[in-house]
């Protein structure tokens, strides 16, 4: 199986610059270090113990800034090497990392000799990879090296355990490679015990722990003007089709509302433009957040076309409307807006997060909508309501964050000091 997968890696990076330039053309690639992508390394290394991290995108990334944040403390670590895949998440590591001890790189194919050649220069005394990135070349060359491999923040759905079931051989050479794996979940926990992880331990979802990293909360005084005398709603993560469905339950509350504003953050930014044209021929007055003209009071969608500041808009927003729940998608991580004191509203298709939903739904944080006039009556009593987000839920999700982080930090923590 290995020899037919290094096949088809090789045969998609006969196309691999092409489709990169192809990209860079689309603003998908930074035109200056795609060749990272190819393992062409510009970057030397830096003396002394490096540990590398590696998470797929915006996300992985925002998941593991409080560990970062504890790990650059430690003492034995000179330096840390991040790689992500994507470039937006490039521009969250300009933005919100400050720290000299970290370095960026984007993550090269998995071909076996890119594979080699990145290990080789970076040389890396412990490796992590985060949540689902599971790349056969890289974990094979790394065990070769007998460098210490950790999964960390594991998640693997029902879909893509059914996938590795279907080469149950290849896939237990692959998980057995891990020295250990720390899921996020139960399901994550029983579907890697099947796929032959040796050690695995469920310490918790990073994402409810917070980071230091992220220096403000809070949005410039200017825009909190905007939204000073507003009702405010907001939509996020939300994929084609949801936006146009929060616009008509945004007519319908205007009728029973003044200064109701909704704040839509899309999945994809780059179906901003898309967005506001459906909004638009829906009569609803859109502002872009990037937009250099002036605001109109009669706004009725703030569109947030810009990465990395959803917790700003959280902090003024109290009910948020989950998306990648309405279509079959598998539903979008609510911890973030949870750790704000936000109600959170989500459609039926919420697999992929169904623990902490789970979770949430006991405690009466979230809850399930179908119909518009679901939604819309949630919504008339949280902006009819002069009741502030609870305090106490709020610090509740952060000391079990907290909990988490701890307990996460201690397990890598061993496999540092006992690797000087």
């Amino acid at each position: 199986m290995l020899i037919l997968y290094r096949l088809i890696v090789n045969v998609v990076y006969f196309f691999a610059p092409i489709i990169l330039k192809i990209r860079i053309y689309k603003k998908k690639e930074d035109k200056n270090r795609y060749t990272e992508k190819l393992s062409i390394i510009k970057t030397k290394k830096p003396r002394g113990k490096l540990i590398w991290f590696h998470a797929a995108s915006v996300g992985e990334l925002m998941s593991i800034l409080p560990l970062l944040e504890k790990i650059e403390k430690i003492k034995e670590i000179k330096s840390i090497l991040l790689t992500t895949n994507t470039l937006s998440s490039s521009k969250i590591f300009k933005k919100k990392i400050k720290s000299k001890k970290i370095i960026h790189q984007f993550f090269p194919f998995d071909k076996d000799i890119f594979t080699k050649k990145f290990l080789s220069h970076w040389l890396p005394d412990l490796v992590i990879f985060v949540d689902s990135e599971i790349w056969p070349n890289f974990i094979f060359n790394i065990k070769n090296k007998k460098i210490p491999l950790i999964l960390l923040n594991a998640r693997i759905t029902t879909k893509t355990y059914l996938r590795w079931k279907k080469i149950s051989n290849f896939a237990k050479s692959i998980f057995s490679s891990f020295d250990i794996c720390l899921c996020q979940n139960k399901e994550t926990e029983k579907y890697l015990k099947n796929l032959g992880a040796k050690k695995i331990k469920n310490l918790g979802n990073l994402k409810f722990s917070k980071s230091k990293f992220i220096s403000s909360s809070k949005l410039n005084k200017n825009i909190l003007k905007i939204f000073q005398y507003k009702k405010i709603w907001c939509a996020t993560s939300t994929h084609n089709g949801e936006e146009v469905f929060c616009g008509k339950i945004h007519i319908e509350l205007k009728k029973r509302l003044k200064n109701v504003i909704l704040i839509i953050i899309p999945r994809h930014i780059h179906r901003s433009h898309e967005i506001v044209k459906e909004l638009n021929e829906m009569n609803l007055k859109t502002h872009l957040h990037t937009s250099k003209s002036k605001f109109n009071r009669d706004t009725d969608i703030y569109l947030v076309d810009t990465f990395g500041e959803t917790q700003k808009f959280f902090n003024i927003s109290k009910s948020v409307f989950l998306g990648g729940s309405l279509i079959n998608h598998g539903g979008q991580n609510p911890i973030e807006p949870t750790r704000m004191g936000c109600s959170i509203y989500h459609g039926p298709h919420i697999n992929n997060f169904k623990e902490v939903y789970s979770y949430l739904d006991s405690h009466n944080i979230s809850k399930e909508i179908n119909t518009i006039n679901n939604l819309k009556r949630f919504l008339l009593k949280d902006l009819s309501s002069k009741q502030k987000r609870s305090i106490k839920l709020k610090k509740k999700i952060n000391f079990m964050g907290q909990s988490i982080l701890k307990n996460i930090y201690l397990e890598i923590k061993k496999f540092i000091i006992s690797n000087k």
